[in-house]
């Protein structure tokens, strides 16, 4: 038997500023973004010609200023839209506050440094995104280097890593195949880009990386920033952390993990969800917890939403979105009460009477699959009609395609053989499609 130890908190590497002091060299980088955010925040959007050129003159910016302002302020969650309307974000709100909300939100937009400076039109989008993924790399040799870096050094890494990382979507390596020809593979990759090429794509990298403070470009070499310093030391934390998983899932899918998780109570799930999530980048993680609630398991439905209230404000466009989806619109709903503010034991009373119906009968499926028959038989208890035939009816109108399977499972769990007996007429009826 051994003891885990528990891993003190990590400190930032020396010399890096106090967070007081990044936040101001973060606000002085968003400052043009923040200005345009709350001449938007009363209901005004810049993205359109003339609102552009009325922000510019109220502002004293050039409209192209107003427009790359505008696009820093959405990626850094300064503004939210919603339809046509543009409402001012919760890092707005805090902004002369909060130094913890302005680093995160400075980090959203580093995040996102490969949207602020557009790519060469003339370059393959593959190599793009190969250069995209191997630019952590170049970072942390900047990081490692603690000064500047010749700029064909790090062409030279990029070449290496951009190489590996498609030796590695190899999965069957080259050779001689059976009649002598070459072996099948499940992908082939194209030539690499070429040195003029990965060339142009590292400058347009390290000057997309500098468009947002995280480096400085000069004769020839780079230097990271002392937010981009700092930046990179927290997502190499965030590894570190993750590799930490106290129950060992990060390396798993998305439905791996959260059958992993039906196992443990809400606590260490939590920390399960948050160590898998910071293995990822945030819209690769919505997208697969997302693809799970969209599967017939209503358990890992319900747990995929779990998972998204860890992810928070990153998630709510695409949880928006999924409202839209009948089988996902009752989590949805309530994961967007509960992130707008209301007490989790109210968020359900958004739901219409169908809805919340709909939920009873997909949460009944979850426990029909996993739960004790008594469990089922006590879920009786948290529906929203007050009498067995009401909720019979409703539920028999709902159209859940589990309907005849959580009745028949209802009916031979209940104790009652008259509440029985009327579950399974339900259950036959919906399943003749009687009335």
């Amino acid at each position: 038997m051994t003891t885990r130890r528990t891993r003190s908190a990590p400190r930032p590497p020396e010399g890096t500023p106090p967070p007081a002091e990044l936040a101001r060299q973060a606000r002085a980088v968003l400052h043009d973004a923040v200005r345009i955010a709350r001449w938007a925040a009363a209901g005004r959007h810049p993205d359109a010609g003339p609102a552009r050129e009325r922000a510019a003159t109220a502002l004293d910016l050039t409209p192209d200023q107003v427009r790359a302002g505008w696009d820093r302020a959405r990626l850094a969650g300064l503004v939210e839209l919603h339809g046509g309307t543009a409402r001012p974000g919760w890092r707005l709100h805090a902004w002369d506050r909060d130094d913890s909300a302005v680093l995160r939100g400075w980090v959203a937009l580093f995040d996102a440094w490969s949207l602020v400076h557009p790519a060469p039109g003339d370059v393959p989008p593959a190599a793009v995104a190969e250069v995209v993924e191997a630019v952590p790399q170049v970072l942390s040799l900047l990081q490692l280097s603690a000064g500047p870096v010749p700029v064909p050094s790090l062409l030279d890494l990029l070449q290496q890593r951009v190489a590996e990382l498609r030796e590695e979507r190899c999965e069957v390596p080259p050779g001689p195949g059976p009649d002598g020809g070459a072996a099948p593979r499940e992908h082939t990759p194209g030539p690499l880009p070429g040195p003029d090429s990965l060339a142009r794509l590292l400058d347009w990298a390290l000057e997309g990386l500098a468009a947002v403070g995280a480096l400085t470009l000069g004769e020839g070499q780079a230097t990271l920033t002392p937010l981009g310093n700092w930046a990179v030391w927290v997502k190499l934390e965030q590894i570190c952390v993750a590799a930490q998983s106290p129950a060992g899932h990060i390396e798993q899918s998305a439905e791996d993990m959260l059958r992993a998780c039906a196992r443990l109570t809400p606590g260490p799930a939590r920390a399960e969800y948050r160590a898998w999530l910071a293995a990822r980048t945030v819209g690769s993680a919505v997208t697969e917890l997302l693809g799970v609630a969209r599967g017939e398991d209503a358990l890992l439905r319900g747990l995929a939403f779990e998972a998204l209230r860890v992810v928070g404000a990153a998630a709510e466009a695409e949880v928006r979105a999924a409202a839209d989806e009948v089988p996902l619109r009752p989590y949805a709903l309530i994961w967007l009460a509960e992130y707008e503010g209301a007490d989790p034991d109210e968020a359900a009373d958004v739901l219409t009477r169908e809805e919340a119906t709909w939920l009873w009968v997909d949460t009944a499926a979850a426990v029909a699959d996993h739960g004790e028959a008594t469990l089922l038989v006590r879920h009786l208890d948290s529906a929203v009609q007050g009498t067995v035939p009401a909720l019979l009816d409703e539920v028999r109108a709902v159209g859940h395609p589990r309907t005849v399977q959580v009745l028949v499972a209802l009916a031979a769990a209940h104790p009652d053989p008259a509440l029985a007996k009327a579950v399974r007429r339900a259950a036959f009826q919906v399943h003749t499609g009687g009335a």
